[in-house]
């Protein structure tokens, strides 16, 4: 797709391998700049949003290319029946020339052919423009993400029966995966972060956590550690933790935190990153009395009138940065 925005023609395309580099300069230097970092091209470290969301699946994501240079792009993800976006970042010197929402038709397509039920994003709460761009998409404010932190020291954690993804043998992943998914569709119909799963795990990027009750799975989370993931160095980050519905389900998630906790410890982090909706308020609570506390927020746009699964009584970890 081709338009024109001041004279200077865009083009939006899949992106391809050969853009990374790019696409991750954009992404540091756009978000640093509207952050007001003194040296935007540092912005998240040696943290990668890109290069793991691309290699994850080369299909989701989109460039803006302009004279031949990538000035922009958004990286989509399906998680089964849901489906958000971000980081969509365009370079500095092409703000306010229309490409952001150039990317976002193609993206509104991806989605449809996806048949996601659930579509949303995490954007900053005090941006009218943000907020306004996305308005014009059919997504709406709900209630606030918070990214939260607590400091991890050397100490005896109880964390409960769990074991690694990693530690399964090939022939017994799949079913585990299977086990995930009936997890996850007993909270949100058609819910599946198998994508993640599976990136963590080809991608050498941290681990997925497996929490049981006996002999049935209870909860999972999946989790980056260490420089050229999601976390970056010194941190693990819970890039996405459930708790099947259940009697008991508060404590078998503080366990599931506590376990990555201990995972957090073995990867000689010092700092525990997880993310939660406010309408989850009972997972909200729980983390704070567990010593999270936030470090950035965000609000949850979504789709429609479907909530998906941002309300009482799911206690979920992710944050759709």
């Amino acid at each position: 797709m081709t338009t024109s925005t001041n004279t200077q023609p865009v083009s939006i395309r899949p992106l391809e391998e050969r853009d990374l580099e790019n696409a991750d300069r954009i992404f540091r230097l756009a978000f640093g700049t509207f952050l007001g970092f003194s040296t935007p091209e540092s912005f998240a470290g040696d943290s990668d949003f890109i290069r793991t969301r691309w290699r994850a699946d080369p299909t989701a994501a989109l460039v803006a290319e302009s004279n031949g240079a990538v000035v922009g792009s958004n990286m989509l993800t399906r998680w089964g029946s849901v489906g958000f976006f971000g980081p969509l970042t365009v370079h500095p010197s092409m703000w306010d020339r229309g490409i952001a929402k150039e990317l976002l038709t193609p993206t509104m397509n991806i989605f449809d052919r996806w048949q996601v039920t659930h579509a949303g994003l995490f954007t900053f709460p005090h941006s009218a423009k943000h907020v306004g761009l996305y308005q014009k998409f059919g997504f709406w404010p709900r209630f606030l993400t918070m990214v939260m932190s607590k400091p991890v020291s050397e100490r005896n954690i109880v964390a409960g029966q769990a074991i690694r993804f990693s530690q399964l043998g090939n022939s017994e992943k799949p079913d585990m995966l299977h086990e995930c998914r009936d997890l996850t569709d007993s909270i949100y119909p058609g819910l599946d972060v198998e994508r993640e799963t599976r990136a963590v795990d080809d991608q050498h990027l941290g681990d997925t956590i497996l929490a049981f009750d006996g002999s049935a799975l209870v909860a999972f989370a999946v989790c980056h550690s260490g420089a050229g993931s999601e976390a970056g160095s010194g941190a693990c980050y819970v890039k996405f933790g459930a708790v099947r519905p259940m009697s008991g389900a508060e404590q078998h998630f503080s366990s599931l935190l506590r376990a990555c906790e201990q995972f957090a410890i073995e990867r000689k982090a010092t700092r525990l990153l997880a993310g939660v909706n406010t309408s989850r308020s009972q997972a909200y609570r729980s983390m704070l009395l567990q010593g999270f506390r936030t470090e950035i927020q965000g609000v949850v746009m979504e789709r429609g009138k479907d909530t998906g699964y941002n309300h009482e009584g799911v206690y979920l970890i992710d944050d759709w940065r």
